[in-house]
């Protein structure tokens, strides 16, 4: 429902709803409809060059000479709008905190911070990471445990195997995208299909036959860059990078995935460059994913702590399946963790996602605080906010305060509002209320008090009819009549 309001929206020019849908409710901006356009694109057609600008600054596509770039310049109402598409350079750091992943695996392919491997292709180097490619590929897994066992650089010098296509073929196992030249294309497939990478063939495939299609049909449109993406619904880069997460469980632990693990035995903890001691369970994880997405291990593991210890020298030994390579490497020992919620951190390291319970999300949360990841905080407060009820929803705002989750912070105030009755003859609700009272204390007396504020505008924003009226009224009345017992002028 609330992607079919945003593409009703864009076409409408509602910014207030379009702002609502991408920052209340997490709408991707650069979803498809049947029709494959994105909101971008009815935006430019209707002639909305406001929400046109909110969309570009919060993430919406929309690059020069591709599909969907050249689609909606050609489509646009206004020349001003066409001239703000073809302006628009860089994606705004108002950028939507959902994409921290997909930003966070394309530095790491461009800047290669602790990569193991390096690809020399006639002359061009491209550094990489093995776990990556082995968990995303099945044909690179293979290779780094026969012909490429124990290699650090690797020559390709095959006459048909071309820089370019190379890095576009990396580029997609990273990010799940892959942008190239129409006239590589060839070259792209070629590589893909020798690779094993059926899927990204047929993508590659589609999108080229759509792009042709659309540029034959309209005069003077020139579309030189293929852009190939997974569809929106698509969870295979995050699933497969999972598999590492998964594959860093203590054998003794396994039982915590359901199904089997997603490596043979002989290739489970895969390069594996760092292990962390929890509760005398030890879990085998890679550097490039626990220093690039926390600065709190990035930290820890340059010693600025002094926590980190040789395996050589802990007390606990190595399991007797794991791999010999994984021997040698350092281990972290963690305290005040549990191995259960350690393995919830470690999934979201891995996969930007993790299973969130009732049972396990306050602690979490207070994991994702100390290692600064800020979108796990974000998740744990959007699990929290579905699991918001009247005797739980006053501690509710008061955990959104100390972790500074606004959003869940707001969904609790809408939620009062929507249960004022009950949650008005709570003590807790109104010890709240007199905290947020005494905060104004020695300001102007004009000045009111934060939640009921609130809570007020969330009564007052459901108002559609008479009914809806006469039940704002009786709210708002039950709002002045705690405010009047406490002895506060609201």
């Amino acid at each position: 429902m609330s992607l079919h309001e945003l593409f009703h929206s864009c076409k409408t020019g509602d910014i207030q709803k379009v702002r609502s849908l991408v920052e209340d409710r997490d709408v991707d901006v650069n979803v498809r409809d049947k029709w494959d356009s994105i909101p971008l694109y009815y935006a430019c057609l209707c002639g909305h060059r406001q929400v046109v600008q909110y969309l570009l600054e919060h993430g919406a596509k929309c690059e020069a000479n591709t599909f969907d770039g050249e689609r909606c310049v050609y489509g646009a109402l206004t020349d001003d709008i066409r001239n703000l598409l073809r302006s628009y350079k860089a994606i705004s750091n108002r950028l939507m905190r959902r994409d921290q992943f997909d930003e966070f695996l394309r530095k790491l392919l461009d800047s290669g911070a602790h990569a193991d491997v390096v690809f020399d292709v006639h002359g061009e180097k491209f550094a990489a990471h093995r776990c990556i490619l082995s968990a995303r590929c099945p044909y690179f897994a293979e290779l780094f445990h026969s012909k490429w066992q124990g290699r650090h650089t690797i020559d390709l010098r095959h006459k048909l195997m071309v820089p370019w296509a190379f890095q576009s073929i990396l580029q997609y196992l990273y990010t799940g995208r892959l942008e190239t030249h129409l006239d590589f294309v060839e070259d792209c497939v070629r590589l893909a299909r020798q690779c094993q990478l059926e899927s990204l063939v047929s993508l590659m495939e589609d999108a080229l036959k759509k792009t042709l299609d659309f540029q034959s049909t309209k005069v003077g449109v020139s579309v030189t860059t293929l852009v190939v993406e997974q569809p929106p619904t698509s969870l295979s880069l995050q699933v497969e990078l999972g598999q590492l997460a998964e594959a860093a469980l203590p054998p003794s632990f396994c039982s915590w995935v359901s199904g089997e693990l997603p490596f043979e035995q002989q290739l489970s903890q895969p390069f594996a460059d760092v292990a962390f001691d929890v509760e005398g369970h030890r879990f085998l994880c890679h550097k490039v994913f626990v220093c690039e997405r926390s600065d709190y291990f990035q930290a820890l593991l340059e010693d600025h702590f002094g926590e980190a210890t040789s395996s050589s020298t802990h007390t606990h030994t190595m399991d007797s399946d794991n791999d010999s390579e994984n021997d040698n490497i350092p281990v972290i020992a963690l305290k005040d963790i549990s191995a259960h919620v350690f393995y919830r951190v470690l999934t979201y390291i891995y996969q930007d996602s993790c299973e969130l319970t009732e049972d396990t999300t306050h602690d979490v949360l207070c994991a994702a605080d100390i290692y600064l990841l800020p979108g796990l905080k974000r998740l744990c407060g959007l699990a929290l906010a579905r699991m918001t009820g009247v005797d739980t929803v006053v501690w509710m705002v008061r955990a959104a305060r100390l972790f500074s989750l606004p959003r869940l912070e707001a969904s609790c105030f809408e939620f009062i509002a929507n249960n004022l009755p009950e949650v008005v003859e709570q003590q807790e609700f109104a010890n709240l209320v007199l905290e947020d009272a005494e905060q104004v204390k020695g300001r102007q007396e004009t000045d009111s008090i934060d939640i009921i504020d609130e809570i007020r505008f969330y009564v007052a924003n459901v108002v559609n009819c008479v009914s809806d009226l006469q039940d704002a009224d009786h709210k708002l009345r039950l709002i002045d009549a705690l405010l009047e017992d406490l002895g506060l002028d609201g």
